[in-house]
């Protein structure tokens, strides 16, 4: 049996420490904003400046994996007689997923020997990372590159994304929500409540008057999604406001006894479209 790594994008929005530590592959997602491009490997620029500079005004635009990147990192790894399984961002809000695909195609002519698992996870951020988390534990359990691939599978869609976001207008820009909705949610302190659904695809599930009302519904809702599962670990991603973040880890604490979590910027690829404040809780549960 060859011997295999795990790689993901950097949409996961796993620490790049996380990541060496675990001996994971990061395929870039990069983004360009005051008419500089990043890479998505660049700690800087996926934090707090990046959400200052949409706070003065900027408007960032994202990209999806280039193929030549995907190639570039898996290349080595098959050369060196290592196969891989691939965790990609979601189809429902990027191409990434067929970006990777298509690089693996070719990759694999010139390697006949060799396996590329490429995997739609339908998550996003850390609900991506969250999965892939997963998904190392399994490896280390001692799982085979197949039986890995149906793990993944049979949990993607039990990987729960709860957000709410601080400012509509982002929302806006995407195509989220309409001009009106912006105008009297603002005017009402209107937030909504948002999660990932089967599809991979964001969509509203309920909207409550004020920021706290939205932290707390967020936890409320895994409240009712999780009835039976035990979750060992909590992910949460933010855009740039760690006090709101560490008051839902204190609410997971206290609800749930849940003592681990991981905490962690919301990336580029996702920040750009929802914006500095934006909160997401992410765990396994029954159903999204």
């Amino acid at each position: 049996m060859a011997d295999y790594i795990i790689s993901t994008d950097t949409n996961s929005d796993l620490p790049f420490d996380y990541a060496k530590k675990n001996g994971l592959l990061l395929i870039p997602l990069g983004f360009t904003i005051d008419g500089v491009t990043y890479s998505g490997f660049d700690d800087k620029m996926v934090g707090a400046e990046f959400y200052n500079k949409m706070r003065n005004g900027s408007t960032p635009t994202t990209a999806q994996v280039n193929m030549d990147d995907a190639k570039n990192g898996f290349e080595p790894v098959l050369k060196e007689g290592k196969d891989i399984i691939h965790i990609s961002f979601s189809s429902g809000l990027s191409g990434s997923f067929n970006s990777v695909r298509l690089a693996a195609e070719e990759l694999l002519s010139e390697y006949p020997e060799r396996k590329i698992i490429v995997i739609d996870s339908l998550c996003a951020s850390l609900g991506e990372g969250l999965l892939v988390h997963k998904a190392i534990a399994k490896k280390n359990e001692g799982a085979t590159i197949e039986e890995l691939s149906e793990y993944v599978e049979n949990i993607k869609l039990k990987i729960c994304h709860n957000f709410t976001v601080e400012d509509l207008k982002y929302l806006y820009r995407g195509g989220r929500v309409s001009k009106t909705t912006v105008v009297v949610g603002t005017a009402l302190g209107i937030k909504p409540i948002m999660r990932v659904d089967n599809e991979g695809k964001l969509v509203p599930c309920g909207k409550v008057r004020g920021r706290k009302a939205s932290l707390n519904a967020i936890v409320e809702n895994m409240e009712k999604q999780c009835q039976g599962i035990e979750n060992d670990i909590i992910f949460i991603s933010h855009g740039d406001c760690p006090d709101d973040a560490n008051y839902v880890a204190e609410l997971v604490k206290k609800k749930f006894g849940i003592k681990e979590f991981l905490i962690n910027n919301v990336g580029p690829s996702i920040g750009a479209h929802s914006g500095p404040g934006t909160m997401a809780l992410f765990f396994v549960g029954n159903e999204r």
